[in-house]
């Protein structure tokens, strides 16, 4: 049996670009299974950049509307890299314009704001990445 490299590497390809720990793949009589080594050692680095990019925690006593993420995903606070932000503190902002964008899957979830306001605080930082009800910024 010869083993086809090139299916190999496209598998491990998928596993990166989907955020996979494992993928199989099967054809007639072949079978292929790839697999990230050690998947503990990828959640406990994913879970510490995860802190690292979070630039304040959330205060529990914070006062104010809570704009939350409607999606699993990465937070962009801008429309294209280096641009003007859609949020910022002190800005006010109607209800209905764009907060933020939240990307998944290679779409981009333009995130509204629910309320008339001011920004009290961006609780995230550009390519964060965010789970679904997270807190993204509050509104007084």
């Amino acid at each position: 049996m010869e083993i086809n490299k090139k299916i190999i590497k496209e598998l491990k390809d998928c596993l990166d670009e989907f955020d996979l720990n494992e993928i199989e793949y099967s054809y007639k009589d072949t079978k292929i299974k790839v697999s990230k080594k050690n998947i503990s050692e990828t959640i406990t680095t994913s879970s510490i950049q995860s802190k690292q990019h979070n630039p304040k925690e959330i205060n529990q006593e914070t006062l104010g509307n809570k704009v939350t993420s409607p999606i699993i995903g990465t937070a962009y606070l801008a429309p294209e890299p280096g641009g003007k932000k859609f949020a910022e503190v002190g800005k006010k902002i109607k209800k209905g314009d764009t907060i933020m964008i939240v990307e998944a899957m290679k779409t981009m979830n333009h995130v509204p704001s629910n309320i008339d306001g001011i920004i009290k605080e961006v609780c995230v930082s550009d390519g964060q990445p965010v789970e679904f009800g997270q807190t993204l910024v509050v509104i007084e």
